[in-house]
């Protein structure tokens, strides 16, 4: 775990993590559920920075059928996702809450929405530095470096503060 920067809590056997098992990722992920020689496998869900989760079952590491919640609590349906598509594109909350009075738009799923730094783009999972090219997390913390095409992509269709 030293090497990885991940931690682990939870039952061993023969000195393979296996059994019930909390599991830390570098990137503050958070895995809680069952583990079989080292991987994930049976029940058990990631817990996302975001607020977000995955709750599925796992066989050898790989999920083999779960469920998408994001962080205000809206849960992502495979076969019956309504949401924001090109038939309805209301965000969650206006689905929940209702439309605003006419002359009063939501621009985001948050509502009031983030407050964008000066120059910056909200590009969904945190702020992005046209200038410097990185895209940090909204508690100021580095998520990835931006290629051109995110760049563009990012400039073209988010909101700039």
């Amino acid at each position: 775990m030293e090497y990885t920067g991940s931690k682990y809590i939870g039952e061993y056997v023969d000195g393979r993590m296996e059994g019930k098992a909390k599991y830390i990722l570098p990137t503050e992920t958070i895995y809680v559920g069952e583990m079989k020689d080292g991987v994930f496998h049976g029940e058990g869900t990631l817990y996302f920075p975001s607020g977000s989760q995955y709750e599925a079952i796992w066989e050898n590491g790989l999920a083999i059928k779960g469920t998408y919640t994001f962080a205000d609590r809206l849960h992502y349906d495979e076969k019956n996702w309504h949401y924001c598509d090109g038939y309805d594109r209301r965000f969650y909350t206006e689905i929940l809450n209702g439309l605003k009075p006419a002359g009063m738009a939501q621009l985001t799923n948050m509502d009031p929405p983030r407050k964008i730094p000066k120059g910056y783009y909200d590009c969904g999972d945190g702020f992005y530095n046209p200038v410097t090219r990185v895209i940090k997390d909204y508690r100021n913390r580095f998520l990835r470096n931006a290629d051109d095409d995110e760049h563009e992509w990012i400039t073209r269709t988010c909101r700039k503060g």
